[in-house]
């Protein structure tokens, strides 16, 4: 196929052409009177299946004929039978055995870093020793490196290196994936140079960025019917730019640095490159253009002298459009709307971008249109159903079982999913009710068998619900483990655990956790790790659940439905070997594209340049590459937000070479050229600005809501006083649309929390010393809170510094009651303390209950209210809030039978944190003028006439309401007058 030659053979094409088309067309050139069989016995290794499958695509589309065969460069032995290299040892028992290693390392040696980097350090170390390999790099040659101006950090580095050392001592025997490939690719290059293959063999598509594959494309490249075909090679870059190539500290990031790099081995010049095919690249201009913009430091004199030469810049970038939005959101809906319009019109349209969020953002913004597109990442396995799942229930495991965990688990689809779901919803519903309504942020079996108990009643489905309640009891509780175990027996309990989960109370299977290709997938996984877990040694439950994590987010399911054949989502990667109409390059800011090179905690730049390894700015270099391609398409899209959600953003480097050249080829039209790029892009967002613009609607006005007078509420709790004064449409949430707030899932130690075992600690105190005086210490006072705060408080934080702070009051506190005791006594505590007055002329009832009420020596009562916060002023106790005053004269009527009619003589807040004591005003606000002006108020509500107004008369504006989302408070605020509404 080839003529003979003495040089290597290495063709390539430029960026822009269909790499695959081109490849195929070139090939079927060259053997077009060969006979058919010629075809067949041309070999071509390519470096991704997806070029695989695209070639056997292009060659299946056209008439009948044998086809050539194709390798993947990590499948080489077909290419020479005769080479037998042991099989390699799976990467995941190479991995276990390495967190292994680094484990009982840090265990010895825990200054060297902390426990929670294990799986990074491991990763990252992994990820060292698989370069190492590839690029043929001993580590001896590493330790051997001059490190004098870095001696600590060395140190450090060097414990790791040794594991290293021995990790890569043991491939000679038995070698993991990558120590195989390069031994192969050797024994492959010395066999081919003294057996060389007369067939043609054509190496395509790769840039040889890796030292394996470099030594591949050199052996191919040399053998008499070899040849390489290099992607994306810039034919319009001088040879002076060629030879400044050299240094690859400085050059590395450059996207045809690889190619020099190769050429230089094989000992020929650029010039010697040829055109694998005719095809001309759509932009040609552009192109030379581009590559300009791309020159490496020093750029300018280039730029000066070469621009010139580009003449007219506006046919060049005729089909480029840069789009600046000014926010993500705004970035992914313009790129929807383009993507809309390219379907609407036939166009093939890709989005091309390393940045997934901007990616999910347009799908979702696609689906406005029934418009899914064929993504080739996928979801991510670790954020499928079954990844989450499975996260989730080896989260039971590294904590105790808390609320949240537990309904987080029940209300998952996976959960209960081999029968009776509805049932099973059902009951999960009742028992957050129940948690939110009791309060229940620890659950064990105890506590759950008696909240399920009390939330159901006896009813026909009462043996279901018990079922299903010791199905959910012996499933979720005491699975928290702080001992740590075999890492084939952490699998076996996760697995047992997740599927009894799954199949629920009387489920016969796992239910619909191993179905469909998310389930597939992740069964995959979990099924590798238990046939490799014996390598894993012992680890914690916290280390557990970090692995499967990190597994489980190395792996992308696919469940498409039916996407549209002409709108894709690429990576960087599917990119190269497609061709779409229109290509968008999304996300072009730096950081995202290209990614900032991740630190590396072993080598620098230097470090790792002098031993011969791979730098970081390679993926920059790639990166580099794969622009250059996508940009050369017909037409082509740049998009970047300039601000993203916290901050300004930087421009893609490569898009700052580009406007800057453009802006100084003056005579080239070059400004007027980027103006027009960018006038195309603002076009697109104005349109996307006024797609998405909505007309301002109409604000809620300030509710006043007036209920028929049979609908009022009529018995009332002592507490409602204050928000009937203040905010009179709180009492009609919850008295008329019996509307209750929920707690939350997750009680915290709030203030409200606080003030209930407050209250109890100072109700059996007093009960535990009403009849001995020589009781009231601080001692038994402290005794007293630590055995309540021990029982009731689950949060050990809040715990310590409650006790901390009634340390600090109980001393004022015992002094004041020592005080109270020596002319009166309890009578009456929060639990007997409960009152009710009747109005039955008006059919309304009252009831309250006192916190303490004391009979005094004089036969008089004193009433006393406890507080944890601030108590409010006599001022407040006579506008607003009344509870003492109302309680005091209810007692004078009566209205608390154990303690019968008489004269209050005192009501006193007791405020313990703040250590102070505030008297109700008796004297300025006398019993029988409460009860009167009680009176008005509550018949006042009681007429049809009077409405429920929102946030009435708030203490202050900044205070909420628990019922200001459902009066939409926000849309109107205290400024705007109530709007009365009669309801029927």
């Amino acid at each position: 196929m080839f003529e003979p030659t003495s040089s290597p053979r290495v063709f390539g094409l430029a960026p822009g052409v269909d790499f695959p088309a081109a490849l195929v067309k070139g090939l079927l050139a060259r053997l077009e009177d060969t006979p058919p069989e010629a075809l067949a016995r041309v070999q071509i290794i390519v470096n991704t299946s997806r070029m695989e499958r695209r070639l056997k695509t292009l060659f299946d589309d056209g008439p009948a004929r044998l086809i050539p065969r194709i390798h993947l460069l990590t499948h080489l032995d077909a290419l020479a039978p005769s080479i037998v290299s042991p099989p390699p040892v799976p990467s995941l028992q190479r991995r276990l055995e390495l967190i292994a290693l680094v484990s009982r390392l840090i265990d010895s040696q825990p200054e060297l870093a902390p426990r929670t980097s294990l799986y990074a350090l491991t990763d990252s170390l992994a990820a060292l020793i698989d370069e190492m390999q590839g690029e043929g790099v001993s580590a001896q040659a590493i330790s051997s490196l001059d490190v004098s101006d870095q001696s600590g950090h060395w140190q450090r580095t060097q414990s790791f290196i040794r594991i290293a050392q021995d990790y890569l001592s043991a491939t000679a025997t038995q070698p993991d994936k990558e120590a195989r490939q390069r031994a192969h690719v050797c024994k492959l290059a010395d066999h081919w140079a003294t057996n060389p293959p007369q067939t043609p063999i054509i190496l395509a598509g790769s840039t040889g960025s890796r030292g394996t594959t470099m030594l591949l494309m050199q052996a191919v490249a040399r053998l008499p019917q070899g040849a390489l075909v290099l992607p994306g090679f810039d034919f319009d870059m001088p040879p002076a730019v060629w030879q400044n190539l050299d240094d690859p500290l400085l050059s590395e990031d450059h996207p045809q640095y690889r190619f020099h790099k190769l050429l230089k081995k094989l000992d020929i010049v650029e010039a010697r490159v040829a055109p694998w095919s005719h095809d001309t690249p759509p932009a040609a201009a552009r192109n030379a253009l581009v590559s300009l913009s791309l020159r490496p430091a020093p750029v300018t004199h280039a730029w000066r002298g070469e621009g010139p030469k580009l003449g007219d810049l506006r046919p060049a970038v005729a089909g480029l459009t840069l789009v600046e939005a000014p926010t993500p959101r705004a970035e992914a809906v313009t790129i929807a709307l383009r993507l809309r319009k390219a379907a609407q019109d036939g166009q093939t349209a890709a989005l091309i971008s390393p940045d997934r969020m901007l990616t999910r953002q347009v799908t979702a913004a696609l689906d406005k249109w029934g418009i899914l597109p064929d993504d080739s990442a996928g979801m991510p396995l670790h954020l499928s159903p079954p990844g989450r799942f499975l996260r989730h229930v080896a989260g039971l495991f590294q904590k105790p079982l808390d609320a949240e965990a537990l309904l987080t688990l029940l209300k998952h689809p996976l959960t209960h999913s081999a029968g009776d779901r509805g049932a099973h919803v059902l009951n999960t519903q009742r028992l957050e009710l129940a948690i939110r309504d009791k309060g229940l942020p620890y659950p064990d079996a105890a506590s759950l068998r008696h909240l399920m108990a009390a939330t159901v009643a006896k009813s026909e489905d009462q043996a279901a619900v018990d079922v299903w309640t010791n199905w959910m009891v012996q499933t979720f509780t005491a699975q928290y483990s702080t001992t740590d175990r075999d890492l084939a027996d952490w699998v076996k309990l996760h697995v047992g655990t997740a599927e009894a989960i799954a199949r629920g109370a009387l489920g016969a299977d796992s239910g619909e956790l191993w179905l469909k290709n998310a389930g597939l997938s992740a069964h995959a996984v979990i099924s590798n790790l238990q046939e490799h877990a014996r390598h894993g040694g012992t680890m914690s439950a916290g280390d557990y659940a970090g692995l499967v994590g990190a597994l489980l987010a190395e792996g992308e399911v696919r469940d498409r439905d039916a996407p549209h054949p002409g709108v894709m989502i690429w990576g960087t990667l599917e990119a190269r070997v497609q061709g779409a109409d229109l290509v968008i390059l999304g996300g072009l800011n730096d950081g995202t594209w290209p990614e900032a090179p991740a630190p590396d905690p072993w080598l620098n730049r230097s470090l790792r340049n002098a031993a011969g390894l791979l730098l970081p700015e390679r993926r920059i270099g790639l990166a580099a590459h794969d622009y250059q391609q996508a940009v050369a398409a017909p037409e082509v899209w740049i998009t970047r937000a300039v601000r993203s959600d916290d901050s300004e953003t930087v421009a893609a480097r490569w898009i700052n070479r580009l406007t800057n050249l453009m802006k100084g080829l003056t005579a080239g039209h070059g400004p007027e050229a980027l103006d027009a790029m960018r006038a195309r892009g603002a076009d697109w967002l104005a349109r996307a600005e006024k797609y998405e613009a909505v007309g301002e609607p109409a604000p809620a006005p300030r509710p006043s809501p007036r209920p028929p007078a049979d609908a009022r509420p009529r018995d009332f709790v002592v507490t409602d006083i204050k928000h009937l004064i203040r905010d009179p449409y709180a009492i009609y949430a919850r008295r008329v649309l019996r509307l209750n707030p929920l707690g939350p899932l997750m009680q915290s130690a709030d203030a409200l929390a606080r003030g209930t075992v407050l209250h109890q600690v100072l109700e059996d105190f007093v009960l535990a010393t009403k009849d001995q005086p020589d009781a009231i210490t601080v001692e038994s006072f402290l005794q007293i809170a630590t055995d309540i705060l021990q029982q009731s408080v689950p949060w050990p934080t809040a715990r310590a510094l409650w006790q901390a702070r009634l340390g600090r009051s109980a001393p004022w506190f015992i002094a004041r009651e020592q005080q109270r005791r020596m002319t009166a006594a309890p009578v009456a505590l929060e639990a007997g303390a409960k009152g009710k007055l009747e109005w039955s002329d008006i059919a309304v009832s009252l009831r309250g209950r006192a916190d303490r009420i004391d009979r005094t020596n004089k036969n008089t009562l004193r009433l006393y209210d406890y507080k944890t916060g601030r108590a409010p002023s006599t001022k407040e106790q006579a506008a607003f809030d009344k509870q003492l005053l109302i309680e005091a004269a209810m007692i004078e009527e009566g209205a608390f039978a154990g303690v019968g009619a008489q004269k209050v003589d005192a009501a006193v807040y007791i405020g313990l944190g703040a250590q102070h004591e505030v008297h109700a005003p008796l004297e300025t606000e006398p019993p029988a003028r409460v009860l009167a002006q009680l009176r008005e108020l509550i018949t006042a509500y009681l007429s049809e006439d009077q409405g429920f107004t929102a946030r009435r008369r708030m203490q202050k504006l900044r205070h909420g309401s628990d019922y200001d989302l459902l009066s939409r408070f926000g849309e109107w605020d205290e400024t705007h007058d109530p709007l009365p509404e009669r309801l029927t």
